[in-house]
């Protein structure tokens, strides 16, 4: 079973975070639980509001959560403010060295450059976000023609509703074609074919 945790944070984009929330939650759901177990985390545990308003619990904070299989960083406005805070960035690298793979949303791409880990890679991230992810990290391969990017460890996807794609092959990429399909089904997302 792989641990996925999610980084929220005041002004977090909604879908960016409950994209993925839902493909792994529901991959897991559709395999009696056993594939993943998926839970937020936030700086102190406290509730956080997302762009639009919506009030998020997050089950952890940074000095209570289980380790982290699969760390999913959700992109937002407010990623502008948590890229300048040093126990954000101090945990972001902190759970890099423990995860087997950190997953950025959209804008969530700011802060994998502002610690260094999108150095001298292929990266993408929202297409209104490009040029400022280019001053933060100018050592990154920026591709504005792509849905997300797999490098292995560190992977990112492109606006919104793009990290449902990213997570979708992730769980491909962990469990096979068959598995993922069947939650694109249920889902009935992108080129979904009834398995009835």
């Amino acid at each position: 079973m792989y641990r996925v945790g999610i980084f929220v944070f005041h002004n977090v984009e909604l879908l960016d975070f409950a994209g993925p929330f839902e493909v792994f939650s529901v991959t897991s759901e559709l395999n009696d639980f056993k594939l993943f177990q998926v839970f937020t985390i936030s700086n102190d545990g406290e509730p956080v509001t997302s762009v639009n308003g919506l009030k998020t619990i997050p089950d952890y904070s940074f000095n209570s959560h289980p380790v982290i299989d699969i760390l999913i960083i959700p992109g937002g406005v407010g990623t502008k403010s948590e890229m300048e805070k040093g126990d954000v960035l101090e945990w972001l690298m902190n759970s890099e060295k423990q995860a087997k793979m950190i997953i950025s949303v959209c804008s969530g791409a700011r802060l994998l450059g502002k610690i260094g880990l999108l150095d001298g890679k292929e990266c993408t991230t929202h297409h209104e976000v490009m040029e400022h992810l280019k001053v933060i990290a100018p050592k990154a391969i920026i591709n504005p023609d792509v849905k997300f990017v797999d490098n292995g460890k560190i992977l990112t996807s492109a606006g919104i509703s793009a990290g449902i794609d990213l997570s979708l092959y992730v769980v491909e990429k962990l469990y096979g074609a068959e598995i993922a399909n069947k939650t694109k089904c249920y889902m009935e997302y992108g080129d979904w074919t009834s398995v009835l």
